[in-house]
């Protein structure tokens, strides 16, 4: 059965909107500039990241965030308390995501402002039920610069696939750790996960493509805000920063 536009867009776009969405916090540099302010290790990622759900409790943020250990996330989380408020590190989060795309996306060759404009589209007609993270991503302050606004939108769009990607993950029943480790195992050390003592099973990776099958209908359906002459602009233009990101 053919896929309508929307899912089709959900598909062709998967790769785009979660890399230059995610690249950011990927960046040694975030890191650096966050270690000046006080923040140790991956604790930027937990009190940046989760910044956005304000004033909760560890637990909260594991919810949010789907697929990490909750030991990671209430040591990242609980120890970044003291640095500065929740609302500032969101906001110094957000501003790291600004201060990447001018050093990691070209200033002429694509149209950012377009591309913000269609993914704020989006972003601004979805349901924010059960992605508390997206959410409180788009009630950020937009910045003014069309690079920065673009990956600023953009990864509002990464964090809503991710929260459809949670739900539907949940749906087939595929445990978040087994789910981690055939997406992304070369990560597990970094986020906490033991490192697998074998490849995850076929019924596992099964799963998993179910959980895909689903998040594209379920993303697909947050993209139909767009017509599928903008479904069509969007994915060229998203997809075109991708390309173009070093």
């Amino acid at each position: 059965m053919a896929l309508s536009p929307s899912e089709q867009a959900a598909v062709d776009t998967a790769r785009a909107v979660h890399d230059l969405g995610a690249s950011f916090m990927l960046d040694m540099d975030t890191y650096v500039n966050a270690a000046s302010a006080g923040y140790q290790g991956m604790a930027f990622y937990f009190a940046g990241r989760g910044g956005v759900l304000g004033d909760v409790s560890a637990d909260d943020v594991f919810d949010a965030f789907h697929f990490f250990p909750r030991e990671t996330v209430a040591s990242n989380w609980d120890s970044s308390a003291d640095v500065e408020s929740r609302s500032s590190a969101a906001q110094r989060f957000a501003e790291a995501a600004h201060t990447w795309s001018a050093s990691h996306l070209p200033e002429s060759g694509i149209d950012y402002s377009r591309l913000a404009e269609l993914a704020a589209k989006i972003v601004d007609a979805a349901d924010g039920s059960g992605a508390p993270v997206f959410d409180g991503w788009r009630k950020l302050d937009s910045p003014s610069d069309a690079r920065a606004n673009a990956v600023h939108q953009v990864n509002a769009l990464r964090e809503l696939r991710a929260a459809r990607h949670g739900a539907a993950v949940a749906e087939v029943s595929l445990a978040p750790r087994d789910a981690f480790m055939i997406k992304t195992p070369y990560m597990a050390s970094v986020f906490g996960w033991p490192e697998p003592e074998s490849a995850p099973d076929d019924e596992s990776k099964a799963l998993w493509e179910e959980a895909e099958r689903l998040t594209n209908v379920k993303f697909g359906a947050d993209l139909g805000s767009l017509d599928d002459v903008e479904l069509t602009e969007f994915c060229d233009l998203v997809n075109a920063a991708l390309a173009a990101m070093t």
